[in-house]
């Protein structure tokens, strides 16, 4: 039986915005030149170069010249680590701080320094997913080039207090980075106000296209070049820029940072009519991560005695199109290294739920995933030996 789709996994990817396919459609077919020649359809896409950029900026508080397209958040997290990390090298600073829960991205490039002889500290984020000022402020050493602590976090939606943690960083002379890949046009942004050095975002997080990103590195900070070949992207970042999909990240991101408050009025509504649901109607479950520093749209759940991944094919088969983490970690057999670090055990890591939910959404999926979810974990736990085990059942 074929099911209406109810997508409710939006911090994996939404789907291209009409902003967006209406910034593009024009340049795909008209507006084809490439910027770096010097006739009249090249100069046309140079200056839809020059002012997606501009709008960008805008949205972050930023100077066009701080913007530096790439093809997403995890090429502009790996890039602004190897950055800071080559000019700590050269002044003899080669300690690094983040923490636990960062997305891979964070995590794989930092294990790539400290193969190269780098020292990197993972703070603490608590049972409730929350960095404390305080205890970066502790970690930072006279050595230390570099903090990176995410704005929102992927998996569980936690919002760190990204302000406080950058005015550490300044009063300390250290820069401080933050994947804001799930915050960009879902929560407000200054990184001026909030001293923030480098941030990194992704355009398919607020239905923009897939495959374009942009780094924000604050004037003063000497990037050399990522990829060599040509002048592009001043020289910092070699190839022919992509103009549709730089031109749709822009339309997207100004779209959504526009009509910010608005939907995330509706969103939270929605989520607290989710999470209020699931509280009291599975027994034997938990909300992961703070219940009010969250984004609007996340809710993660874990239920006693279940396996995640059964539980999602089981919603697939409904039409419902969740996850249970990150979608980059899609067929590890590990437990989420973010649920790890919060202190829960694997096999209660081993039971969770992600769903992530926008204005798009209605009160009537809702509630039909509602109806559906307890009877689903109350047949998979009949089901579980471990939910036997639990109860003390032979």
């Amino acid at each position: 039986m074929n099911h209406p789709v109810i997508y409710m996994d939006h911090a994996a990817t939404t789907h291209i915005g009409k902003p967006a396919l209406d910034a593009m459609l024009p340049v795909l077919e008209n507006d084809y030149g490439n910027p770096s020649s010097l006739h009249a359809l090249g100069q046309r896409a140079a200056h839809l170069l020059s002012s997606a950029r501009t709008e960008i900026a805008g949205c972050l508080g930023a100077f066009s010249d701080e913007i530096y397209f790439t093809s997403g958040g995890t090429e502009s997290d790996n890039w602004a680590l190897r950055e800071i990390a080559r000019m700590g090298a050269e002044s003899g600073k080669k300690h690094m701080i983040s923490t636990a829960f960062e997305h891979h991205a964070i995590l794989h490039t930092l294990r790539r320094l400290k193969e190269e002889g780098f020292e990197v500290t993972l703070l603490d984020v608590h049972e409730d997913g929350l960095v404390r000022p305080e205890e970066l402020e502790a970690a930072i050493r006279p050595d230390t080039c570099l903090v990176s602590v995410m704005y929102a976090n992927n998996e569980i939606g936690t919002i760190q207090p990204i302000g406080e943690l950058g005015a550490v960083c300044k009063q300390h002379g250290v820069l401080f980075h933050t994947d804001a890949v799930q915050a960009a046009g879902h929560l407000p942004i200054n990184v001026k106000e909030q001293n923030i050095d480098l941030l990194s975002l992704s355009g398919h997080k607020f239905h923009g296209p897939k495959g374009i990103g942009a780094l924000y590195c604050r004037r003063g900070i000497r990037l050399t070049g990522l990829i060599e070949g040509g002048a592009q992207e001043r020289g910092k970042r070699a190839g022919t820029e992509n103009i549709p999909e730089i031109v749709g990240m822009a339309a997207a991101l100004s779209d959504a940072c526009a009509h910010m408050d608005a939907r995330n009025e509706k969103t939270l509504a929605l989520r607290e009519r989710l999470i209020d649901g699931v509280l009291s109607s599975v027994p034997r479950c938990r909300l992961n991560g703070d219940r009010t520093r969250r984004l609007p749209g996340n809710a993660n759940f874990c239920f006693d005695g279940i396996d995640g991944e059964a539980l999602l094919l089981r919603l697939d088969l409904e039409g419902i199109c969740a996850s249970s983490g990150s979608a980059c970690t899609a067929g590890s057999l590990d437990p989420s290294h973010v649920l790890l670090a919060l202190g829960l055990s694997r096999e209660t890591a081993g039971g969770s739920l992600r769903l992530t939910i926008n204005e798009e959404n209605t009160e009537e999926e809702v509630d039909f995933l509602l109806r559906r979810l307890p009877v689903m974990i109350a047949s998979l736990r009949k089901m579980s030996p471990a939910w036997k085990e639990m109860n003390g059942a032979k």
